[in-house]
């Protein structure tokens, strides 16, 4: 009996990765909402699941080990382990969410950002609870969504200000090739980026396309101009979640990633 429930908790505890990813995929495939799968199944189910497979592993675990014959304890240890490491690797993302500012919107030139058109403003809009997308000079005070305890820390300063602190990499990317190529380098690399492109306007210089997370579908919009500066060009990008005030700095990093790969090909 001892043994059966060793390898009991041990199929479960490895179908505790394949519960948090139906949380997130779920999600992404229309099943549930992004509130219920991430809120609900993993904020809140999720840290509960582990711990109890944790304890119930640990007590099979003593169980086979204190009275011969002491069979199973290979896969109790297996149920130990894995929720174990799952814990800790939550542990390691809360600890790493700490240092990540709740913000939602970022752009290379926060003074000037690029803008996006009515009709993905009209498309963001569908979207149910979608982020506010405006000025990200002013406090972040003025927006209804940040006003709260969750945001006093930073309730006087502009997304800009905090993101310019965040996330010092994120600046206009300056080329030397004139506007036409570098437009049609900015298309490209988005496209090889994967993102949907929503439209794009060679005489304005403005490319606007939608980037989807594998994980829970969320959908990001993103906004890139190009400009000429002297005798080349000047890409500025915006990027901004619909849903979701902090987004664990992916925002962020889909700008580097972008301006990276049109870096190497200018």
């Amino acid at each position: 009996m001892r043994a059966k429930l060793a390898r009991f908790i041990a199929i479960l505890s490895l179908l505790i990765p394949v519960y948090f990813a139906v949380a997130a995929l779920g999600a992404r495939f229309g099943l549930f909402t992004w509130q219920f799968s991430l809120g609900t199944l993993i904020i809140e189910w999720g840290p509960r699941l582990i711990i109890a497979t944790l304890v119930l592993a640990g007590v099979i675990l003593v169980a086979t080990l204190v009275k011969a014959p002491r069979k199973g304890w290979r896969w109790a240890l297996v149920a130990l382990v894995l929720p174990a490491l799952a814990l800790s690797y939550l542990g390691w993302v809360r600890s790493q969410s700490q240092g990540i500012p709740p913000i939602h919107d970022i752009s290379t030139r926060a003074s000037d950002p690029p803008v996006f058109s009515p009709a993905l403003m009209a498309a963001r809009a569908t979207t149910p609870g979608s982020n506010p997308v405006g000025s990200l000079t002013v406090p972040i005070s003025t927006f209804e969504k940040y006003q709260g305890p969750r945001f006093s820390a930073i309730a006087d300063r502009s997304l800009g200000e905090v993101a310019a602190e965040a996330y010092p990499e994120v600046r206009p990317l300056v080329s030397t090739q004139g506007v036409e190529a570098t437009f049609t380098a900015a298309v490209a690399e988005a496209r090889a980026q994967g993102w949907t492109i929503v439209s794009e306007d060679a005489a304005s210089g403005l490319v606007e396309a939608t980037a989807t997370t594998f994980w829970f579908g969320f959908k990001d919009d993103v906004a890139i101009r190009v400009r000429s500066e002297g005798q080349g060009s000047v890409v500025d990008v915006r990027s901004t979640s619909r849903v979701g005030l902090s987004d664990m700095g992916a925002n962020a990093a889909r700008i580097e990633a972008y301006m990276s790969g049109l870096a190497a090909r200018l």
